[in-house]
């Protein structure tokens, strides 16, 4: 009988998604899932859009923190900013531990997922654990007929002061052991042009790819067409087009941690794959380094002269 009884709550806890004792925050959340969740006390909605965008129109739960703030410093926005700043950043917001902090942006292509990919993983880094994107951002949002307003929400701060947790950063350190012992799987989440050599961030000394690296554009993971990140299925799916031997770490890295942020999300929180990294700084940090950096698939000297010389020129004279 005792049996019978956990078995019966045990399964009534997971059909009711929205006791927070029972299920874990979904890594994804739709306009009709996030709209209940919008009247619980231990919900906070974060809209990362420009605070033009944001008094334009946002949902009246949410209070704006750009993404700019979770960014370093132009040099190489792929860095984390100052923890003094991020722990600021998240008091403001009144986050603490027993938050669910659910982020959103303008939801306009698959580019600005990346950002809110980026501010998931910064928020795990600090300790929260309850975490959801929403999936199409605003644009799937007001396309719901949700509603939208001009107020804006005043909480009072917290007194949260996490400290940063390493378990899902891959340092430019970390990342050189990899190349040098081949023991991680490393994943280049740009497009075609940069994996192949063809172009490079402006902040990018050099052209190319980490050696040894799979790539993985951050593109595949969205319905063909629309802004909309793919389900748990079609992750797993995408998940296993990259190779790792069992027990390697995974590193996602761009040019910047941007789109990276993307190919993290994918294969850690929707795939569920263990070990995955993310280096924020990515080729820019690698290239900037004051070690000769090793790349693959980096053009020939010919080829990089002619490429810098067409940046030169069109930044002069157009």
């Amino acid at each position: 009988m005792k049996h019978s009884i956990t078995t019966h709550v045990l399964g009534l806890s997971l059909g009711l998604g929205a006791s927070s004792w029972a299920v874990a925050a979904q890594p994804l959340l739709t306009p009709e899932l996030l709209q209940p969740l919008l009247q619980q006390a231990d919900v906070r909605l974060i809209d990362i859009r420009d605070p033009k965008a944001f008094q334009t129109g946002h949902i009246a739960q949410a209070l704006n923190a750009p993404y700019g703030k979770w960014r370093g410093p132009a040099t190489n926005p792929g860095e984390l900013p100052d923890q003094s700043k991020l722990v600021a950043l998240v008091q403001s917001l009144g986050l603490t531990p027993a938050t669910h902090a659910v982020v959103i942006s303008s939801g306009a292509d698959a580019t600005d997922f990346g950002a809110t990919a980026r501010v998931y993983w910064t928020l795990k880094s600090l300790g929260l654990k309850d975490l959801s994107i929403v999936n199409g951002g605003m644009k799937a949002w007001e396309a719901a007929g949700k509603p939208v307003g001009k107020t804006i929400l005043q909480i009072p701060p917290s007194n949260y002061a996490p400290s940063f947790d390493a378990n899902w950063l891959a340092t430019q350190q970390d990342v050189g052991k990899h190349v040098d012992l081949s023991n991680a799987a490393l994943v280049d989440s740009r497009p075609d042009a940069f994996y192949q050599g063809k172009t490079r961030a402006p902040a990018a000394k050099l052209s190319g790819t980490l050696p040894g690296a799979q790539q993985l554009d951050f593109n595949q993971w969205f319905v063909p067409g629309t802004s909309q990140f793919v389900d748990a299925t079609k992750a797993k799916d995408i998940a296993n087009k990259i190779q790792r031997q069992q027990g390697q770490d995974m590193v996602a890295f761009c040019n910047t941690g941007h789109w990276a942020a993307t190919d993290w999300f994918g294969l850690s929180e929707m795939a569920g794959l263990p070990n995955v990294k993310l280096y924020a700084g990515s080729m820019v940090d690698w290239t900037q380094s004051k070690d000769a950096p090793r790349m693959a698939n980096q053009p020939g000297r010919a080829q990089s002269l002619a490429y810098d010389a067409q940046k030169w020129w069109d930044k002069t004279f157009k």
